[in-house]
């Protein structure tokens, strides 16, 4: 079995230096980057099928060199057997069609795997649509909002639990053929079932983070020119969606205004009680009612 697993890096919004340039365009280079958090399902589902089929799990991503860094936490945090980043300067400010029409055109260089994951959507955009796009592009069955997986590989097939236009009470089981392509929901809880599986577990996690700090061994790095693909349909050039304005992110206040009060200091107590008494209430009526003093 081999697995891919498309991740991005997104603005670490903890920080608060979102970095965008004169026409709108987030500028990754100056940003603060980390793993799009709903990533982490989408390796998690591909741990499980690493554990239950062996094989290997590929992790891609897009974007600016600074993203090795994303990759390096996906195998860090997780795991992967080799990366793939897809990175040139023609491929900046490209929206989620540009996007999908590039990773498509590495996934057939590096070789259609059996399943495709992705998460459901980035923490910036917040569109959902690479993924759905990619597959497109791909011309797989797709299955989305899965939160949990089995994978028959003698038949050849998939068999997805998930959740029906993502109403967590109600869910549905399908099945397609492989290859395919899996957008993991956030709902998904990875299964394992047996020691052996557990112990699997254990080996392989353990290796990635092993792997980790010489995570570049296993990885590739691909321009446009070597997955083929035309200037002219990726990048800002191949990007149809425009930018009409964006809003800055503040960044949160770093410390807070604390008044110290010496818990000796009954005058300083007390006025942190009379403080609290609105925002609780006094408790007199109850303690009047049940004849306190």
């Amino acid at each position: 079995m081999h697995t891919l697993v498309l991740t991005k890096g997104v603005p670490d919004f903890r920080e608060g230096k979102v970095s965008f340039d004169e026409d709108g365009h987030l500028e990754r280079g100056k940003t603060p980057t980390v793993m799009n958090p709903n990533d982490a399902y989408a390796l998690n589902a591909a741990l499980q099928t690493r554990v239950r089929h062996g094989g290997r799990v590929s992790v891609m991503s897009m974007g600016p060199p600074g993203y090795k860094e994303v990759l390096r936490e996906a195998m860090a945090t997780t795991y992967a057997d080799d990366l793939y980043l897809v990175s040139d300067r023609e491929m900046a400010a490209a929206d989620t069609w540009a996007t999908a029409i590039t990773l498509s055109a590495a996934i057939e260089k590096m070789g259609v795997p059996d399943l495709v994951f992705a998460g459901f959507k980035t923490a910036d955009g917040e569109t959902g649509h690479t993924g759905p796009q990619t597959c497109w592009c791909l011309d797989m069955p797709i299955v989305t909002h899965v939160t949990g997986l089995d994978v028959d590989e003698e038949a050849g097939r998939l068999r997805a639990r998930r959740l029906v236009e993502g109403d967590l009470s109600e869910t549905e089981t399908v099945e397609t053929d492989l290859p395919a392509f899996v957008v993991v929901d956030p709902e998904f809880e990875p299964s394992y079932r047996t020691a052996g599986h557990r112990l699997t577990l254990k080996d392989l996690r353990e290796t990635a983070r092993e792997r980790a700090p010489d995570y570049e061994d296993a990885l590739t790095v691909w321009d446009h020119a070597d997955i083929n693909v035309d200037p002219d349909y990726i990048g800002l050039d191949g990007s149809p969606t425009i930018v009409s304005s964006v809003d800055p992110i503040p960044k949160p206040p770093a410390e807070r205004e604390a008044t110290m009060v010496d818990p000796g200091d009954p005058e300083g107590m007390r006025a942190v009680l009379d403080a609290m008494r609105p925002l609780a209430g006094d408790g007199s009526d109850d303690a009047a009612a049940a004849g306190g003093d």
